[in-house]
């Protein structure tokens, strides 16, 4: 599968590059400015973060981040997305996804497949996406509307799904 005619770079390739980014961005954040700010006593992450004036939450921090594509277009999406969510925007969109979501959590590899979404034909890779820090877990075992509750350290939580339009 290439990404367009003439281009010749693999679809996967190109999904591949993005999430190693979004996943590096994302790590940095959380093991060395969450982490670090919290272990220095100097402010919290917080889910009321803007209200409260504190870190966001590494998953709000990547929800904000993608939502700076939305400016920009949306060359491509990206989101979090779990079989247990604390919020309802990060479940599953269709049966189709939470069966690939499912084989994500089961064989933690990425799952990848043809989509179409708002009337347009996307490739999508859903990687697992691993509890890659103590603030990951303590958050989702901790949270009130928390549906699961005993994350350990490189569990695969959810799935970061990246969308790459086909057109």
């Amino acid at each position: 599968m290439k990404l367009s005619p003439g281009q010749g770079l693999p679809i996967r390739v190109v999904a591949d590059y993005l999430h190693a980014v979004l996943q590096a961005d994302r790590t940095f954040y959380t093991q060395h400015v969450v982490e670090r700010m919290e272990a220095m006593l100097i402010v919290n992450a917080t889910e009321k973060w803007r209200e409260e004036r504190t870190l966001p939450l590494p998953a709000q921090f990547f929800k904000e981040s993608s939502r700076g594509l939305q400016v920009r277009g949306r060359p491509f999406r990206y989101r979090l997305v779990s079989l247990w969510p604390i919020k309802e925007e990060n479940s599953p969109e269709s049966e189709n996804e939470r069966l690939a979501l499912e084989k994500v959590m089961t064989y933690g590899e990425v799952v990848e497949q043809e989509i179409e979404l708002e009337q347009r034909r996307y490739y999508q890779a859903i990687f697992p996406d691993r509890a890659v820090s103590r603030a990951c877990i303590n958050c989702h075992n901790a949270h009130e509307r928390s549906p699961k509750r005993d994350f350990k350290l490189n569990d695969i939580m959810g799935g970061l799904e990246i969308l790459i339009p086909l057109e």
